[in-house]
């Protein structure tokens, strides 16, 4: 085996988070293959598959499961609010789950929630957008564009001070965050975000050929065939594409609030991320950029065996505290 074929084979991710991998990959096999299911089957699969990965870790002092309505519907809604909040309206952040706006939810990502809620001394607001291909784009950035301003208008009526929010997520919830703050800029709102927390985000449409060939395989999570699929789900035209609210990489970037940004080292997102991170500071945005090696796409679900993840996710945290802070 050369050198070459040993890292597409995973030997360069971190121990523990192979072993996440290791674990994932034999949960699925559990299942039927994925790409014989209808897609409603196949998301309970995956919905099944990560239940070990959101299970444990903090718990919180009140959640609240709701609905809430916007432009396309009600929402499924879920408001962690920890310990470490305190009784007063708190600072909160609003977290977008990954699954290539196709897959998982609240609930495969309501680890990741709480464990940012407790780390961070914040309420967390969990959005449950409308999945693709049956709702594309703008409806998910839409769904969160009116959860964002309920919180402006009503935050205290969930213990949020609509003066302190910041908004976040992983892969394509990254997508959806970074959008969601273009657009409150846009629109003249931009100073409601104190923050934007950007794990492994999606920001082009085209995937790095490098970053592809070398982490594209089947050890690395992401692939891909996955991302064009991913992406074929989402976009309702060929031209949105070239939208800079689905397609970040086309948007201007000054005037956005501070980013702290997570790039996995081995993962197909690495040179969207550097990428990213070279054009905010050239935007003027203050950026925290985190490169971590040996991490593999989708790392922080791994928080409950991974000291790797276990610090990502305290060092987005501390930033968060800090941003959020009175």
């Amino acid at each position: 085996m050369t050198a070459e074929d040993a890292r597409r084979d995973g030997a360069d991710l971190d121990p523990d988070i192979r072993r996440f991998m290791d674990i994932t990959a034999a949960a699925y096999a559990e299942h039927p293959a994925l790409d014989g299911l209808p897609l409603p089957e196949a998301r309970q699969v995956f919905e099944a598959v990560r239940t070990r990965w959101r299970t444990g870790g903090p718990v919180m002092a009140a959640t609240l499961d709701d609905r809430w309505p916007t432009r396309h519907g009600q929402v499924r809604v879920r408001v962690h609010r920890p310990t470490e909040a305190g009784p007063g309206p708190a600072p909160a952040l609003v977290y977008l789950h990954g699954g290539g706006w196709t897959i998982f939810s609240i609930d495969t990502h309501d680890r990741l929630m709480r464990e940012y809620a407790a780390r961070a001394g914040v309420v967390v607001v969990g959005v449950d957008y409308a999945l693709s291909p049956e709702a594309r784009f703008p409806v998910a950035l839409e769904q969160v564009l009116d959860v964002v301003d309920a919180l402006r208008r009503d935050g205290a009526s969930v213990g949020v001070d609509p003066e302190r929010l910041a908004i976040g997520g992983d892969s394509a919830g990254g997508n959806l965050s970074l959008a969601a703050a273009l657009a409150l800029r846009d629109g003249g709102a931009g100073e409601v975000l104190s923050g934007l927390l950007l794990n492994y985000p999606v920001l082009d449409r085209h995937v790095a050929a490098a970053d592809g060939d070398r982490f594209g395989g089947p050890a690395y999570m992401l692939s891909v065939d996955e991302m064009e699929t991913f992406w074929a789900n989402y976009l309702s035209r060929p031209q949105d594409a070239d939208d800079p609210l689905a397609n970040p990489a086309r948007a201007e970037l000054a005037g956005l609030p501070p980013v702290f940004l997570t790039i996995a080292e081995c993962d197909v997102l690495a040179g969207q991320g550097h990428a990213a991170a070279a054009r905010l500071v050239a935007a003027g945005v203050p950026v925290e950029a985190r490169v971590y090696a040996g991490a593999s796409h989708s790392f922080l679900e791994a928080v409950s065996i991974a000291p790797l993840a276990e610090r990502a996710l305290a060092e987005g945290a501390a930033w968060l505290r800090a941003r959020l802070a009175p």
